[in-house]
This record gives structure tokens, sequence and C-alpha cells, in this order.
């Protein structure tokens, strides 16, 4: 998987290409919650679900359907997020999609289950550049740790940033033909 620490970078850089007008710092703050929700499910290790169950580490919360049905959630309950119901629903639903997508780019696991309940099939992407973290903290903090997170800079951070300066220079460049 990916790390906790980079999950949100596709949230934060969706917030900052838009800007805070049409995604709210609230709806920011869920779709960065969002991109790690995902991973609640190692909790199914403590109750002996085994991680290639649909319901395993990488099965159904990181599905397609997980994704639609928690975004639907939290878009019909929206007064507080200052949005209108389609742009929570498509900033939640991509912040928590993307999550399945960098794990399915890592190097390691077994796939991520984007189609469960219809298919248990795990999948990987072609292109996997992202090294596999270690679970648990303790065993983040390592040397492995350190080229897990060396990877994760350089294939989510790096063009992360790229997308939020773009974005930040198109609204800047907008504004000032409009002055």
């Amino acid at each position: 998987m990916a790390t906790i620490f980079s999950h949100p970078a596709i949230p934060i850089s969706l917030f900052f290409f838009f800007g805070k007008k049409k995604i709210p710092v609230l709806l920011a703050v869920f779709g960065i919650f969002f991109s790690i929700l995902p991973d609640f499910d190692v909790v199914a290790f403590k109750f002996g679900i085994p991680y290639e169950s649909d319901w395993g580490h990488r099965g159904f919360t990181h599905s397609i359907l997980f994704a639609l049905g928690m975004s639907c959630i939290v878009a019909f309950f929206r007064t507080k997020l200052k949005a209108s119901w389609l742009t929570i629903f498509l900033f939640l639903f991509v912040s928590a999609i993307s999550h399945g997508v960098l794990d399915a780019m890592t190097t390691g696991g077994l796939g991520v289950g984007f189609f469960i309940p219809w298919s248990s099939e795990r999948i990987f992407f072609e292109y996997r550049p992202i090294r596999v973290s270690p679970i648990g903290p303790r065993n983040f903090f390592t040397e492995r740790g350190w080229v897990v997170f060396q990877s994760e800079l350089l294939y989510v951070w790096v063009p992360a940033i790229l997308v939020s300066l773009v974005g930040i220079s198109i609204r800047r460049l907008i504004k000032k033909t409009e002055s």
C-alpha cells in the first residue's frame, strides 16, 4: 500500500488546483479523510479476516462501490460543506477511489478489489513504481520505510505539487485577465 502520509496528496492537490471557492476547507478535510478511509480495513486482521477475503485488506473498502456509497452519503447530508451536491460527490469519490489507484501502483500485496462485490479479482496496474509500504507505524520507521517514502515523494507528491501549481497559476491568470 501507499502510506497514510501520501494518500492525502490527491485531495490536497485538488484543493489547491480548484481553490477554496470551489472546494471549501471543510470539504478538503473530508477529502483527506476519504483518501485514508479505505485502510481502516486493516482492522479486519484483528478479527481473523484474511487479507485475501473480500472483507480483508484492499478488499471492499477499496472498491468503486464503497467510494460511490460513502460519497453519496456525505453529499446527501451536505448542509455544512458549502458546495453543490455534484462537487461534494465528485471530490469525495475521487479522494476515496484515489486510494485504491495508488495501492494498485505499488510493488507488493495482493492487488486491489476495485470490483467487489461483483468480482473478487484483485487488480494491479501495469505501471507500479510505488514501493509497497510495511503495515504498521513500527515497521514504517525503518530503512525500508525510507525507501517507500522516497518513491512516494517522486511518484505521488511531485505530481501532486505540479497539479497544485498548475491550478494556482491558471486561477491567477484568469484573475489577471478579469481585472
